[in-house]
């Protein structure tokens, strides 16, 4: 139970801190008297999301590992380092932290008109199209996924893990934030969505299959290469 409960804090801490600067940034840089260009914001969040990645990673990666991403637990799966049920376990438990993210984000903003939910066409930035924003995250998604897959390959890589994956989050939201918001995360988009209600809980769907989608093709895709690799080393 540990280490569910470990996946419940860091998806928590992911929403508040994460979502939460979104909502902080978006509300004071859209003051009346403040002017500042969309790219100084995508920073501010992208490294929001990536620092909550990188503080949970050293202080509950040692418990559950630090997944605290449906996407993330879906490949681990199917790389064979995560069993069925504490892949079901894990999912419950971050779905579950997400939501009480955002009902801690109502509480703090006092509001759930914004809570740093992902969106498409006029919840875009972008104004991005469904089918856009649908590859957007499958890309996203994929490359976040192939990262982690990477660097947690080899233990010699332990003492910088988060550090990897809390910057390649990073990353995927400085592109992905003008597009969707980015996701990258199935629970980090239903807890705010399902508080938001509207339009976010109706494009919903986009955000929890799509990244499901990048991770499946990314564990597909690292297996097949480091399959390849290990033939390679045999002959």
């Amino acid at each position: 139970m540990k280490k569910y409960f470990a996946e419940f804090i860091g998806t928590l801490v992911l929403v508040v801190f994460g979502c939460g600067s979104a909502v902080a940034a978006n509300t004071l840089l859209g003051g009346e008297f403040v002017s500042a260009p969309l790219s100084f914001s995508t920073l501010l969040i992208a490294f929001a999301f990536g620092l909550s990645i990188v503080a949970m990673a050293y202080s509950v990666g040692n418990i559950s590992g630090c997944h605290i991403n449906p996407a993330v637990s879906l490949a681990m799966l199917i790389n064979g380092s995560l069993k069925i049920v504490d892949f079901i376990g894990y999912v419950v438990a971050q779905f579950l932290g997400a939501i009480a993210g955002a009902g801690i984000l109502v509480a703090f903003f006092g509001s759930n008109d914004s809570l740093g939910q992902n969106g498409y066409g006029n919840a875009s930035a972008l104004g991005t199209e469904m089918w856009q924003a649908f590859a957007v995250e499958v890309v996203l998604t994929f490359v976040f996924i192939f990262a982690i897959l990477g660097v947690t390959s080899k233990i010699e890589n332990s003492s910088v893990t988060g550090l990897v994956i809390g910057l390649t989050l990073t990353l995927v939201h400085i592109l992905g934030i003008p597009f969707t918001g980015t996701s990258v995360n199935p629970a980090r988009s239903f807890g705010p969505a399902l508080l938001a209600g509207g339009e976010a809980l109706s494009q919903v769907w986009l955000f929890i299959v799509a990244p499901l989608v990048g991770s499946a093709l990314a564990a597909i895709v690292y297996k097949v290469l480091t399959s390849k690799k290990k033939e390679i080393s045999a002959q």
